[in-house]
């Protein structure tokens, strides 16, 4: 509110262009919808545009297909180039790294830095939760009625089985190597602990998560400080000094740099493509 506020500001102030510099974009995970409930970041970006932002600057959107929500043009930028430098100056004999997936909706993120680092590739399978779609919000649509003016048809609509989770297991090998879990958020760290301990069980020395904004809610730190996990590794988007002095495994990556050259740039009205030059959708 305190952004749409002072955009609106600006544009009642007639500013020629108003430049929004959100890291981390709010609610990104809402992007998709659930059941027959609203799609928040379509909401948010409308808000955003309304007030009077005429251009976005993020990093690594939950999904990329978020900037098709903005009447204005978006930079999402990659924080990928950061963590693919920790990981060859920080991780000691990363080559005998392997990139691994918590579950096969990552797999994708994993294998572009599994490419990048020349490589092997592992996916946990049976970890990931139930898809938004198919989660019970506690409404019917709809709405259930005590009589129908509906004509019966014979049969009905037919019933969708009901998912079964299938057995953990992860494929590709991990034994005896160190384990790179990649994702672009950190928020309940439940699923990084529970895909730890499988890692672990299979053979994995040493465990690795890597990602771009760590939200760290709740009792995060405090799990992660009692997990397998070696290192939590997350970039500046978001403030986390306080989760940081909980638990001294999360280890911070400045990414101020790009975001300042992107202002630079877009000030100067100078090309973004530099930004984007050797990434690649995958990212």
């Amino acid at each position: 509110m305190e952004l749409l506020i002072m955009a609106y500001a600006c544009k009642t102030s007639s500013a020629k262009s108003i430049v929004g510099v959100i890291p981390y974009l709010p609610y990104s995970k809402q992007c998709k919808m659930r059941k027959r409930g609203c799609i928040v970041s379509k909401l948010l970006a409308k808000m955003m545009c309304t007030s009077g932002l005429s251009h976005i600057i993020t990093m690594d959107l939950h999904q990329k297909e978020i900037q098709g929500f903005f009447d204005c043009p978006v930079d999402n930028l990659r924080a990928s180039p950061f963590l693919l430098q920790y990981i060859q100056e920080s991780i000691p004999d990363y080559r005998n790294s392997v990139i691994v997936a918590r579950n096969p909706g990552s797999a994708k993120k994993a294998t572009s830095y599994a490419e990048r680092l020349r490589l092997g590739i592992a996916v946990i399978h049976g970890e990931q939760k139930e898809s938004e779609a198919d989660e019970v919000d506690g409404r019917n649509s709809p709405p259930t009625l005590p009589k129908s003016r509906t004509m019966d048809v014979s049969g009905g609509v037919p019933i969708h089985p009901a998912k079964e989770k299938p057995p953990i297991n992860v494929v590709g090998d991990v034994g005896g190597r160190i384990a790179i879990m990649v994702d672009d958020m950190i928020d309940d760290v439940q699923s990084f602990v529970a895909a730890a301990e499988v890692l672990k069980d299979r053979g994995a020395y040493k465990i690795y998560v890597l990602a771009t904004h760590g939200l760290l809610s709740q009792d995060a730190p405090r799990l992660i400080e009692d997990s397998a996990i070696d290192v939590v590794v997350v970039t500046n988007t978001i403030p986390h000094e306080i989760q940081k002095m909980q638990c001294h495994k999360i280890k911070t990556i400045d990414i101020s740099i790009l975001l300042a050259e992107a202002i630079r740039r877009i000030h100067n009205k100078e090309s973004m493509s530099y930004l984007f030059k050797n990434v690649t959708l995958e990212d």
